[in-house]
């Protein structure tokens, strides 16, 4: 059972910076793609696949990036000039295969918990 575990988020003020990290165990030797979603509607905010594909929202391009490394090494997201349109729970997502809606929040099975970003003016 694959298990995702966030960490990193917090409070900052307008045009600060977080990483967020995303603890991925359990998944053998499944070929994951993985994202970044927020909010109770679980907006689509960055994804990367096995081969290192990304995708943006167009709310973050610019501002965001989304990482990460190898299979063993966790998921990353950089968010710089924060403002506070960006605050949110941010969650952690995985899925198998090659998704044609990368930031679609269906065609993710893992979810983590999610990590609370607040960003004040």
């Amino acid at each position: 059972q694959v298990q995702l575990v966030e960490s990193g988020g917090g409070s900052v003020q307008a045009g600060g910076s977080l990483r967020l990290s995303c603890a991925a165990s359990g998944w053998g030797n499944r070929n994951l793609y993985m994202g970044w979603f927020r909010g109770n509607q679980r907006q689509g905010v960055a994804s990367i696949d096995i081969g290192g594909m990304t995708s943006y929202a167009d709310s973050v391009k610019g501002r965001f990036t989304i990482s990460k490394d190898n299979a063993n090494n966790p998921l990353y997201l950089q968010m710089n000039s924060l403002n506070p349109e960006d605050t949110a729970v941010y969650y952690c997502a995985a899925g198998q295969g090659s998704p044609s809606w990368p930031l679609k929040p269906f065609v993710y099975t893992y979810w983590g918990r999610g990590t609370q970003v607040t960003v004040s003016s």
